[in-house]
Parts: C-alpha cells; sequence; structure tokens
C-alpha cells in the first residue's frame, strides 16, 4: 500500500503515526509532502508544497499511490482533492465545494442559517464603512472573523469598544490577515465552555471522535491573541456525555445533511467547533479537515486501524466499519517559538527530544527542522508532546514532564493545559 499524506504539521506527524502504527507487516509506504523533521524519521518526505497540485498529480502516479490524504485547510480549499481525482487519484478528504464551509465563515454562517442549526447571531460585510456602523450599535464582548483562511489567527474577541474598533481596522484596512479580510462576519459573543467534535463523515454517515478541547489564546488563563493551538486533551470529564450527544445530533450529523441538501456532499474528517452555553450547544466554526492539535489527542486514543477507516470511507462502507477508542486520556502541550503568534525566530536548536522515550510521552513536530544532524526550529508551534494516562491528571503530569525536558531558546507553553478538567 503506498500512502501520500500532504502537510507538513503536527497534524500530519500524528496522522503519518497512526497509519505506521498498525502497519504490523511493514507493508505500507508512506511518503509526506512536503513533511517536516520529525515526519521524516517515519515517512519519506517529498519536496514539493502543499498547493503545487501539478506536481503532486504527477509525483502519485509516478509512484503509483494508492491513497492519498490532505492535512491542511489551504489547498481543501483551493480544490486539491478535485484536481488529485481528475488526475484518476484516490483521495481521503472533501472537494472543493464541500471544504467551504471551512474555507468560508460567510458561507458557513449563511448555511447553518439556512437550515436552523444552532449559531452565534451575526451579520458579515464587505466593506469597512457598513461593518463600523453596525460594530458601534452592537453591546461588547463581540466576536470578528475575518471571511477567509488566516491560519487560525483571523478571529478576535474584543472585549471593549477600542479592541472591536481597531480588530475591524486591522482587518479590513490594514489587511492583517490579507485578502482573508475583504469580507468580515460580526458575531455575538458566546460565553460557556468550548469543545471540539471531529467526526469521520460520508454524505450522511457521521462517525463521531471523542470530544477534545483546544487552547486557543497564547497565554495562561485563555490571555492573550489566538493561536492555531497553544494544547488540547480528551476526553472532557467535566462535559456530561449527554451535551456531547446533543451536539452531535443538533449541529455535526444536521450539518452534514445541510450539505448534502445543498449539492456539496462532504466525504474526510469535519470538525465541528462548539461553544456550550446556557443554551445549549452552538456552532464556534467549521473545519474541512482533522484539527490542529486536536488530532494529537485523539488519533493516540483510537484504536481500529485509521487506514481501515479511509478506505471504508473511499468504498461508501463507513456505516459499517467498527471504530473503537481507548479509555485512557490524552494532553497534548504545544512548544512555541518566543514571539508567537507574532514574528518569531528559526533555526534554534532543540535539544533533550532523545530523553522522552514512547511510554513517557509522544512528541509530534510541528515546525521542526533538521540543520547538521541536529533538530532546530522551524515554526511558530514547535512540537506538540502528548502524554496519556488513566486519567486526565496523569497523561497531564506525563505531558508536563516530558515537555520540561526539551528545551530550545525562546521556548514559551501555556502551564494550564487541560486545568478546566481538574476542578
Amino acid at each position: 500500500m503506498r500512502i501520500l499524506v500532504i502537510g507538513r504539521g503536527g497534524r500530519e506527524h500524528a496522522i503519518v503515526w497512526a497509519l505506521k502504527r498498525h502497519d504490523r507487516d511493514n507493508t505500507r509506504r508512506i511518503y509526506c509532502a512536503p513533511g517536516n523533521a520529525g515526519i521524516a524519521q517515519l515517512a519519506e518526505t517529498v519536496d514539493i508544497g502543499e498547493l503545487e497540485f501539478d506536481r503532486l498529480v504527477e509525483f502519485a502516479r509516478e509512484k503509483a499511490i494508492d491513497l492519498v490524504v490532505v492535512g491542511p485547510d489551504d489547498p481543501l480549499a483551493a480544490g486539491i482533492v478535485d484536481a488529485l481525482e481528475a488526475g484518476g487519484l484516490r483521495v481521503y478528504g472533501p472537494r472543493r465545494n464541500a471544504a467551504e464551509i471551512e474555507g468560508s465563515k460567510i458561507f458557513m454562517k449563511n448555511l447553518l442559517h439556512k437550515h436552523g442549526i444552532p449559531t452565534a447571531k451575526y451579520e458579515t460585510f464587505t466593506d469597512y464603512e457598513s461593518a463600523k456602523a453596525y460594530l458601534d450599535a452592537q453591546p461588547v464582548p463581540i466576536v470578528i472573523k475575518a471571511d477567509g483562511l488566516a491560519a487560525g489567527k483571523g478571529v478576535t474577541v474584543c472585549f471593549n469598544r477600542e479592541e472591536a474598533d481597531a480588530a475591524l481596522r486591522e482587518t479590513m484596512l490594514s489587511k492583517a490577515f490579507g485578502a482573508a479580510g475583504d469580507k468580515v462576519v460580526i458575531e455575538e459573543f458566546l460565553e460557556g465552555q468550548e469543545m471540539s467534535i471531529l467526526a469521520f463523515v460520508d454524505g450522511e454517515t457521521v462517525r463521531p471522535m471523542p470530544a477534545a478541547q483546544d487552547h486557543k489564546p497564547v497565554y495562561d488563563g485563555d490571555k492573550g491573541p489566538n493561536t492555531g493551538g497553544m494544547g488540547t486533551y480528551s476526553p472532557l470529564p467535566h462535559i456530561p456525555p449527554s451535551i456531547i450527544d446533543v451536539a452531535i445530533e443538533t449541529i455535526v450529523r444536521p450539518t452534514a445533511r445541510a450539505l448534502v441538501a445543498e449539492g456539496r456532499p462532504f466525504r474526510g474528517v469535519l470538525f465541528a467547533g462548539l461553544m456550550i452555553t446556557k443554551d445549549g450547544p452552538k456552532t464556534i466554526e467549521f473545519n474541512a479537515r482533522f484539527g490542529d492539535p486536536e488530532t494529537q489527542v485523539v488519533l493516540p486514543r483510537l484504536q481500529t486501524d485509521l487506514l481501515d477507516i479511509f478506505l471504508a470511507s473511499l468504498d461508501g462502507r463507513l456505516n459499517d466499519i467498527e471504530i473503537s477508542w481507548s479509555d485512557e486520556a490524552a494532553v497534548c502541550v504545544i512548544l512555541a517559538s518566543g514571539g508567537y503568534p507574532g514574528a518569531y525566530p528559526k533555526g534554534l536548536p532543540i535539544e533533550g527530544l532523545e530523553s522522552v522515550a514512547d511510554q513517557d510521552a509522544l512528541v509530534f513536530h510541528a515546525g521542526t527542522a533538521l540543520k547538521e544532524g541536529r533538530f532546530v526550529t522551524n515554526g511558530g508551534r514547535v512540537l506538540g508532546v502528548v502524554g496519556r494516562g488513566r486519567g486526565i491528571a496523569e497523561a497531564r503530569d506525563r505531558a508536563y514532564a516530558a515537555a520540561d525536558r526539551i528545551r530550545f531558546e525562546g521556548k514559551i507553553n501555556r502551564t494550564d493545559i487541560a486545568a478546566k478538567a481538574l476542578v
């Protein structure tokens, strides 16, 4: 079996790890384009970018690839699945028209509104003056979202009028998120606990994964600017299973049905970012792929071979396959470069990786490279350190003990990942 995973981050490292985990006969040849230094320990990395569709098709044909798995959001939104399928390849991931649920927040909000799926009240704007007039008439806190993809950073929660005015200016006028901010969603602020539910989806067939909780702001106590995620954990012992069931039945399944009804059937991983409010679960966002870093705590709990799930979905058998999950907990602590999510240095030596064995913790590389035989930093989020245990407390202790043994200049990490689950 020849498999090509597309992407370069911690999510893709976790996917490659999960595919290798069940390769007991060593019969899977896994490539990753472009990959990173950690992925290169498990797969053959290929120097082709995620958006170089023609080169990816050519490579996959040349190597007789049996399955392509797409990790990141940008290529999905740009139609990579359509391009690969047109090249005669089997691809796990949503086509462009279904991936728009992540590629455009305006599309997503309008879809949910049309089909009566719970979400925050909102308005959408294409020009600054209209957006500013509406914003001035709204109470704070309030949320301003760039319509397009912005590497997880296009959402600003504004707690006062000055923050709201600045966020709107930066998004629409200063183009802090580039063309992604040409249009905006201004949304009511939802209070409650956040929750992430990922699901394997094929049309109207939905197979949910265990719930996880991400930590977006860069500093402890959910302070500071939003990031792509500073850590996550699963399961969520402090959230009743009945609430999770309600979210699946009122949000995740209806959204899959809505996409089918709109002629955009979804096949791949559908990721619901949710807020558990006093009025029940409501949708914050949808992603069209495995979440990062949620994947790093969900896949280690998967007992079924991930490849079997991918193939069952492509063969229309997703409803028939048995998918089992471990009862053990997993906690992921992200080690990031100093300055992230703003400017940060690269090329700094990473020490201590060899001191972390798999029985202590898993280490998924997000932004690393090899330089003269040594691992060095090569991104904002550098490593995801995942502890596993009989409960959140044990998994958390193992994650932080391992994280403390890894060092690089300017290293930052939150110290309160999963603390909400232990109160």
